[in-house]
């Protein structure tokens, strides 16, 4: 074990994760970056990472009966144990020797004689007595909690939303691996050229049911290829996509990106402008962020289109003039609900209260950007979140205090759930089987005429 193996990496990861409040998909892609893994190794790494991150709960709730003193445990050791588990229950190709074997080789290599002791008898332990039986559990919530390994408060908060029907539809997916979507540059490469190059590399291709602009790949570590380095393609899940996509941007539109790093929207508008006299203005509060939107913009060969700006969205006002912008987008900052398949851990660190919070700061977003719309404009305003105090309460708020506004239908090119009854649009994670996002979309009313109708233009 000279260089460290998939499963120590693994450990190493995991650990980080859970000690420091690191993303799980950020930190295993600089892992996979900074090694020279093979497609089956990349694939082993991510699929233990993600595994054990998805089904925590559920792992602990098995573990527990053979830990007496878990407070007492290392943090890595434990990870190291989920690890062990997570492999011998959801991997049926590894024998549970391989795993014996080398999780008490990772033990005796970050430990000492007594932790492999340690992990060598509860393994042992595990494979002798079988583990506990999650349907054994008489608390309906608790039961669906540890089985979906989703906290007990997120499952009751969607079950009074949703009901649970859907709710155990939603759960049903979110520990299954997430499609890796891309955008196609158009600006660069068109859509059948990209397919092709994409093809010649190995990599296969789906076309997305979400929206005409992504393409599913599959194959291969995706920031390595050539495509993604040369900008005819950035990674976005396909939810994501349909934002920008649904605020039908024309080619000489002043736009607003009120909340945009890491930039993937404000490219995606910036894209709609290259034709015309259009400009996109995007801004972030902090200058790193900024600095990763213009690095995003010059790569796709976008920057021409884009001013970038380091400024809190709520203070866009003391920046801008009243009534620069044709349209405003605000994807706003939540608590990224939606992404539990793509960022498991993000279930763990939300509380309810954290999206009351968001709520209020939402609102003020929209009502300190607002003044910035002209009169006929459009404002869409979105969240990676499926949970309503984020989402069209938030809408209903401002509309409250801005009778100024109308909340329009919001379309994709797909048609979308067109035959829904609400004006917002909300993918499920069970839906498409992309991220969880809500959009909605708003218009700034001229006035009312004599009928009481609104006038735009």
């Amino acid at each position: 074990m000279k260089n460290k193996t998939v499963r120590l990496l693994a450990v190493e990861l995991l650990t980080r994760v859970e000690s420091q409040g690191t993303y799980s998909n950020l930190a295993l892609n600089k892992v996979i970056e900074e090694n020279n893994f093979s497609v089956k190794d990349t694939k082993l790494l991510t699929t233990i990472v993600y595994g054990v991150i998805q089904h925590k709960l559920t792992l602990e709730y098995w573990l527990e009966p053979f830990i007496k003193k878990a407070n007492k445990l290392q943090l890595w050791v434990k990870e190291l144990l989920l690890v062990s588990l997570y492999q011998m229950v959801y991997l049926d190709k590894i024998p549970d020797r391989a795993v014996f074997n080398e999780s008490i080789e990772i033990a005796k290599i970050k430990g000492h004689t007594g932790i492999r002791k340690f992990v060598t008898g509860v393994l042992h332990s595990i494979r002798r007595n079988g583990l506990r039986e999650v349907n054994e559990i008489d608390n309906d919530i608790t039961r669906l909690s540890i089985g979906t390994s989703t906290p007990e408060w997120l499952v009751e908060e969607l079950i009074k939303e949703l009901g649970i029907t859907k709710v155990e539809s939603i759960l049903d997916t979110i520990n299954t691996s997430p499609k890796h979507s891309v955008r196609i540059n158009t600006h660069k490469v068109n859509k059948q050229i990209l397919v092709n190059e994409l093809k010649n590399d190995g990599y296969t291709i789906r076309e997305s049911e979400v929206t005409p602009d992504a393409l599913i790949v599959d194959g291969g570590f995706l920031p390595k290829s050539s495509e993604f380095r040369n900008g005819k393609m950035i990674i976005q899940d396909e939810s994501a996509m349909l934002a920008v996509e649904s605020m039908d941007i024309q080619k000489d539109d002043i736009v607003l990106d009120a909340c945009a790093a890491p930039g993937g929207k404000t490219t995606q508008i910036a894209e709609k402008l290259m034709k015309g006299e259009g400009k996109v203005w995007a801004l972030d509060i902090h200058k790193h962020k900024v600095k990763l939107i213009e690095e995003n913009a010059n790569k796709l060969g976008l920057i021409s289109k884009v001013s970038a700006k380091q400024l809190d969205a709520r203070k866009a006002i003391t920046e801008f003039d009243s009534e620069k912008f044709d349209k405003i987008l605000v994807d706003a900052p939540c608590s990224g609900l939606g992404l539990m398949r793509r960022k498991p851990e993000v279930k763990y660190e939300k509380k309810l209260a954290d999206s009351y919070s968001l709520h209020d700061i939402q609102v003020n977003i929209l009502e300190k950007v607002a003044p910035l719309l002209k009169k006929g404009g459009y404002l869409t305003y979105s969240t990676c979140t499926i949970l309503n105090i984020e989402n069209q309460k938030v809408i209903d708020d401002f509309l409250k205090k801005h009778p100024e506004f109308v909340q329009e239908k919001t379309y994709t090119k797909n048609k979308l759930k067109d035959e829904r009854d609400t004006l917002s649009l909300t993918i499920y994670p069970d839906d498409y089987m992309s991220d969880g996002f809500f959009i909605a979309t708003l218009r700034k009313k001229i006035g009312v005429d004599e009928y009481g109708d609104c006038i735009f233009k």
